[in-house]
């Protein structure tokens, strides 16, 4: 008999930054695991594929173009998501952006604004207000719901020419651990996941460096980089009962590489 807290036919869950990488990652496991999806993305037609991609496996998926880091924006998509389904059992806040610099003293406010106008404003906002359908659907007798928050190893190690980065997964780290304070008498918990090397769009100019592939893949324990399959698993399991009571935690997904 299959351990039944890991089946997510009832749930829904939404997820930002859903249509690509590591956010496609988690949906096409939620979907398989029997949860409803809302896929958030700046991209109109890449998230259209997307659902369409997910609706193979059998579930609703709902395609929202949103900026994260427009308030009005997520304000409105939050609550026609939770009109439509009648419910958000769990929020996935993934939508990020890089953003480096040559040096940190060369780095420009316009970078540093762009970069925490997306990982940190746009986190909040996506937060509080899943935060806030939560809250009411547990005053109304529905406790329970769970919030995610994708950070980065940057968050914790020293990111050299990527400080505007490293601050704002550094930043979502602590709001996440204030969430899950705040909010666990409504029977909702926050946590957050931190990815290592993962081959996506984001790191696609790594992926094609030879010195990269010679002196920093090497390094990591697993031998290879992670891809966004890798953190179906963990979507799972945080957005099922099975996590009911684990809050306020950081999961490290990086094949060894922060303990080698």
């Amino acid at each position: 008999m299959a351990y039944e807290p890991f089946n997510l036919k009832g749930k829904v869950a939404l997820i930002t930054g859903g249509n690509r990488g590591i956010g496609l990652g988690m949906a096409d496991a939620l979907a398989r695991a029997g949860a409803d999806l809302i896929l958030w993305g700046s991209n109109g037609p890449a998230t259209d594929a997307a659902a369409d991609q997910l609706s193979a496996h059998g579930v609703r998926p709902l395609a929202q173009r949103v900026d994260v880091a427009d308030e009005a924006a997520v304000v409105q998509a939050m609550a026609q998501a939770a009109a439509e389904f009648g419910r958000i059992d769990a929020v996935i806040a993934n939508a990020g952006i890089g953003g480096g610099a040559a040096s940190f003293s060369e780095m420009s406010v316009e970078t540093w604004r762009r970069v925490l106008s997306v990982n940190l404003d746009g986190v909040f906002f996506t937060c509080r207000e899943a935060c806030r359908h939560m809250v009411g659907r547990a005053k109304a007798g529905d406790a329970g719901g769970s919030i995610m928050v994708t950070a980065s190893l940057a968050a914790i190690e020293g990111a050299a020419r990527n400080e505007a980065y490293a601050a704002t997964k550094g930043g979502v780290i602590s709001m996440m651990r204030s969430i899950a304070v705040e909010h666990a008498r409504y029977g909702v918990r926050a946590n957050a996941i931190l990815p290592g090397w993962i081959a996506t769009d984001m790191t696609s100019g790594a992926q094609a460096s030879p010195a990269f592939a010679e002196k920093v893949i090497p390094r990591v324990p697993a031998r290879r980089w992670g891809e966004p399959a890798d953190f179906g698993g963990i979507a799972v399991y945080l957005t099922s009962d099975a996590s009911a009571y684990h809050s306020g935690d950081t999961f490290v997904i990086d094949g060894g590489y922060s303990i080698f």
